[in-house]
């Protein structure tokens, strides 16, 4: 019957709880520090229920009960109602974070969208096991191993899977390429495939270079120091460096990164814990561009060590914080591993900026209310307006500069952009809802594929743009598609879009995000406001060389 569960399994399911916490409990009785006896006198009793309850359900349950299993359905909801941080990891989720953290994933080597229901080949990773075997940008994937993929409505995620693999291990993948009337197959042996966390850099204009950090992985600080290194070889005076969407990584990584960006001395984060004392993050050197201009960009989806990085620059007076208010993940997770493979990512602490702002968000019991957050600061109108950002006078700080900041949750920037919607209109809507501007740039490159291979920097894209009827292109596309474009709305959304249209065929370029990243810079409201701010003397720099901030800096309130 609907929605009736027996009683056998319900209580299986309960004994796999108990089961997992005391499992839980004994894992941190063994590994606190307690200052006295008495501490542990007391856990003892607090689990001694438990182990009573489980004697009993041993030795006089009905039916026997495979408690492995009930472990790892129970696990995840357990490490739920701990906090929204502290999560159970089975072995393959493990191992796919961990390599992604590692900056290295076990695979083929290739980028692919899935535009109109065939995943089609964008770049192919330059000495990853795809270009050795020959598989090209634009090749559409039909089949890997015996499966169809192309025309079936499989999911992204489904179809990495089917490419991902351990390294020594073949796939077969089947596509199709433009002008071949038969598919091609490549027999592939994965290998390990190099992952960067700086998706781009480069000069945003003749003073500003432009780098973009997806995640703080364990290569990031030698990436950013080689972006760096390069961009000023080029003439940069003055940096932006973007952590939006940036959901954070490696503590040490964030710590050099910044690091790079102030003077010696100085307190870059702390953190506390009921069971971990505090433990204070300085810099120990002064950074490669400690008094060079700095913007850094920030929005709802930067968290964690990105809002390490963005609170210790502004605690510190140093550079301009751009964008919206920054996720609020302010909790310290450390790795617990099984022998199983499998393992926790257990919250033992809380990250402070240095003048003590906790950057953590509230939560509480309600998890779902805390999922949801984003989307309720949408509702609430923070992303489109200034005035809606929550700011707690009892947690109200002042920088030895004089700048006031709030804690309570995520870092709030010091020049607020809105959530862009410019050009957003009915037409704009319905053109993107068909994904027609990805399905056209594939289009287009598939014709032009010969000519965008010779591409070899951005002035020769911009060249070839020059030399298309790229918008009429792109109309007669439209129509096809039966979308007749009305005159006055493609006036206020077809720069937008033509622009979109013209990152996406950059990127199907040797260029690759170099010929995608510097187009969608000219319809990026953030980029350009912290181009505008990079350029105004009064607030390039805000920083004074030497200041050095007391550990814990000064609450206005206390």
């Amino acid at each position: 019957m609907e929605g009736y569960q027996k009683p056998g399994r319900k209580l299986a399911i309960v004994l796999g709880i108990f089961v997992v916490l005391a499992i839980v409990g004994i894992i941190r009785w063994n590994s606190l520090k307690d200052q006295n006896g008495a501490g542990r006198k007391r856990l003892g009793r607090e689990w001694s229920k438990l182990e009573l309850i489980l004697d009993q359900i041993q030795n006089n349950y009905v039916d026997s009960v495979d408690v492995s299993s009930f472990i790892e359905k129970t696990l995840p909801t357990i490490m739920e109602e701990l906090d929204p941080h502290s999560i159970y990891l089975p072995p393959d989720e493990l191992r796919t974070a961990d390599e992604e953290l590692r900056g290295n994933i076990e695979g083929i080597g290739i980028v692919f969208n899935v535009p109109s229901d065939t995943a089609t080949v964008i770049n192919v990773v330059v000495g990853g096991p795809s270009e050795k075997m020959g598989l090209q940008a634009g090749d559409k994937i039909i089949k890997i191993d015996t499966q169809i993929v192309a025309g079936v409505n499989m999911h992204q995620d489904s179809i990495v899977r089917l490419l991902k693999g351990p390294k020594g291990t073949k796939v077969d993948v089947h596509v199709k390429r433009y002008g071949e009337n038969n598919l091609i197959q490549f027999s592939i042996i994965r290998d390990k495939i190099p992952v960067t966390s700086v998706d781009v850099a480069y000069m945003a204009d003749s003073l500003t270079g432009y780098i973009k950090l997806s995640r703080f992985s364990m290569t990031s600080y030698a990436e950013v120091l080689g972006a760096i290194s390069d961009l000023m070889k080029q003439g940069m005076k003055q940096v932006i460096f973007d952590l939006r969407d940036n959901t954070g990584g490696y503590l040490d990584q964030a710590l050099k990164i910044t690091g790079e960006f102030l003077d010696e001395n100085l307190l870059v984060v702390y953190t506390e814990g009921l069971h971990r004392e505090r433990q204070d993050f300085f810099t120990h050197k002064r950074g490669f561009c400690y008094d060079m201009p700095l913007a850094v960009l920030i929005n709802e989806a930067s968290a964690s060590s990105s809002e390490i990085m963005a609170g210790a620059l502004q605690d510190n007076d140093r550079g301009t914080i751009i964008g919206r208010r920054s996720y609020g993940k302010g909790l310290v997770q450390e790795p617990v591993y099984f022998s199983d493979n499998s393992g926790l990512r257990l919250t033992v602490a809380r990250f402070y900026t240095p003048l003590g702002r906790s950057i953590q968000k509230p939560y509480g019991t309600n998890s779902r209310e805390y999922a949801y957050d984003l989307v309720e600061r949408y509702r609430h109108g923070e992303l489109m307006q200034e005035d809606s950002i929550p700011k707690n006078d009892s947690l109200r700080y002042e920088t030895p500069a004089g700048k006031v900041l709030y804690g309570g949750g995520g870092i709030i920037p010091d020049v607020f952009v809105p959530l862009d919607t410019t050009g957003v209109n009915d037409l704009y809507l319905r053109i993107s809802r068909q994904n027609l501007p990805i399905r056209f740039s594939m289009e287009f490159a598939d014709r032009n594929r010969a000519r965008l291979s010779e591409i070899g920097n951005f002035e020769e894209l911009e060249q070839f743009f020059a030399s298309k009827q790229l918008e009429n292109e792109f109309l007669r596309y439209v129509n096809k598609q039966g979308i007749g474009p009305v005159p006055a709305q493609w006036k206020e959304c077809g720069g937008i879009l033509m622009t979109q249209i013209q990152a996406y065929i950059g990127r199907n370029t040797r260029l690759e995000d170099k010929g995608f990243y510097p187009y969608l810079g000219r319809i990026d409201n953030v980029l350009i406001e912290a181009l505008e701010v990079l350029s105004t003397a009064s607030v390039t720099e805000l920083a004074e060389p030497g200041l050095v901030l007391a550990p814990l800096g000064k609450n206005l309130d206390k």
